[in-house]
């Protein structure tokens, strides 16, 4: 049973010792995981309360707890110049599921994709705060016991995917031998790992004046492909904005360029799909399936019938 906000509250009042409780707000990233709410004190200031709904999320969420740590060491560095949230203190669940994690929020509004334009203004500022990500020492993460994977073990790990998917008769053939012989492709898996998001998308960038003030929900991060931080953009941004992400990230990287990053960004659009449709295999949720299976047919809808109408004329 998913926790009441103000259960939640008092949890804050609990982690935070002097927090005065003025409103809470359910928030809108709760889900399967972790019960999340809006707290906000008698100053205005609005506090982030996390309880994870099992174990396991409790385990992510402590590790995350050290991540955003030591970005914040990070952003006192200069060398990331967005803000992350902050823990600010722990209560103890009683039902033994761990800790509830109160955090001070990161300024800004989420981002909406819809709204950018391109140019030298927000669009660049998403370039710049990816690549400033992908810039961080992967010790930050490594020394924190997070994952960490070299470019052929992510490659295996991709592969890895595509066989469980194969192997339910649910992918369509034509995009399973289309990213098959994209991941054999060694030429596209020749790149430098980096630290990265892994969920990177609208609702984890927040602007302000403009510009990328804060990246939320780390949970996700480790050290793999770059390319995984732009998928998201591939697959929804208009073609202007994503060169003008494109051109500030690669002004803003030391590493030399990278030429199939958005080769394998777009591949990693699609296999979010796959991802999906396997998620609801393993849950043994229909809906999640069926939902999964008609994504992917209008995927190889989109990608092949241009083909076969080319093809005829």
């Amino acid at each position: 049973m998913p926790r009441s906000p103000l259960a939640l509250a008092a949890l804050a009042s609990v982690a935070v010792p002097g927090l005065d409780v003025y409103d809470v707000l359910r928030s809108p990233h709760s889900d399967s995981d972790f019960d999340v709410v809006v707290v906000k004190d008698a100053t205005g200031r609005r506090w982030l309360v996390r309880a994870p709904r099992r174990p396991a999320a409790g385990a992510a969420l402590e590790a995350e707890r050290g991540l955003l740590q030591a970005l914040t060491r990070a952003k006192e560095a200069e060398l990331v110049d967005f803000a992350v949230p902050s823990p600010a203190g722990a209560a103890t669940l009683a039902d033994g599921e761990g800790r509830a994690l109160v955090y001070k929020e990161a300024p800004g509004a989420p981002l909406v994709l819809a709204e950018v334009v391109g140019g030298p203004g927000l669009a660049a500022s998403i370039g710049r705060a990816l690549a400033s990500v992908h810039e961080l020492p992967v010790q930050l993460v490594e020394d924190l016991g997070l994952p960490s994977y070299s470019a052929e073990e992510h490659r295996e790990r991709r592969l890895a995917e595509l066989d469980a998917g194969v192997q339910t008769g649910l992918i369509p053939p034509r995009l399973a031998d289309r990213w098959e012989q994209q991941l054999e492709n060694v030429s596209w898996w020749r790149f430098e790992p980096t630290v990265v998001h892994g969920d990177m998308g609208e609702h984890q960038l927040l602007v302000r004046e403009g510009r990328i003030s804060g990246i939320v929900d780390w949970m996700d991060a480790r050290v793999a492909d770059p390319a995984d931080d732009l998928a998201w953009l591939v697959a929804a941004a208009p073609e202007d904005v994503l060169d003008s992400v494109v051109e500030a990230y690669g002004m803003a990287r030391r590493e030399t360029r990278d030429p199939h990053l958005l080769d394998r960004a777009r591949l990693a659009s699609e296999m979010a799909l796959l991802r999906w449709l396997m998620y609801g295999v393993r849950t043994e949720d229909q809906a999640i399936i069926e939902d999964g299976q008609g994504m992917l047919m209008d995927l190889e809808a989109l990608l092949f019938d241009d083909v076969d109408d080319d093809a005829d004329l």
